[in-house]
């Protein structure tokens, strides 16, 4: 075989390789968003494939189990049974009434097994209605000749 042809058969294996890693990757990272109330209505292979589901965390139904964390989701009086076994920790804002986002996949029993848990930020960030900023200065104008410059 010629040296030109050996160079062009192993740079087609090599790209070949890298197109059906990349179409894999692909295809197992692909995540759907569902609200419970879509998820009570999909079927066949749609319902366990890998997905989203976000909802508020039932007050109550947090529970420890030797293989992870149990609780209920609730959205518009609709409910979901999640079970959780990753690896990482839940996080600190995950508690009763949190708003929470699950992902993983369907069970044929009904539950969620989900792998990752996302738990919305509490809004202590945020300002309470009708409060303003202390820290804010006095004097917001920039506009030199402007009346309320300090540069005039």
């Amino acid at each position: 075989m010629k040296a030109r042809t050996k160079f062009a058969v192993g740079s087609a294996i090599i790209v070949v390789t890298l197109l059906s890693l990349a179409y894999v990757g692909f295809t197992q990272s692909k995540t759907y968003y569902h609200t419970l109330t879509e998820l009570q209505g999909l079927q066949g292979a749609a319902l366990h494939q890998r997905m989203r589901v976000s909802g508020n965390v039932k007050a109550g139904s947090i529970q420890q189990s030797a293989g992870g964390i149990n609780f209920v989701l609730e959205e518009q009086g609709r409910v979901l049974n999640v079970s959780y076994q990753g690896r990482d920790p839940l996080p600190d804002t995950f508690k009763d009434g949190a708003q929470a986002l699950v992902e993983g996949k369907m069970m044929p029993n009904g539950r969620f097994a989900a792998d990752q848990v996302q738990a919305k930020c509490a809004s202590k960030y945020q300002a309470t209605p009708g409060q303003t900023n202390s820290n804010a200065p006095a004097n917001t104008s920039s506009i030199p000749g402007t009346s309320n410059s300090r540069l005039s």
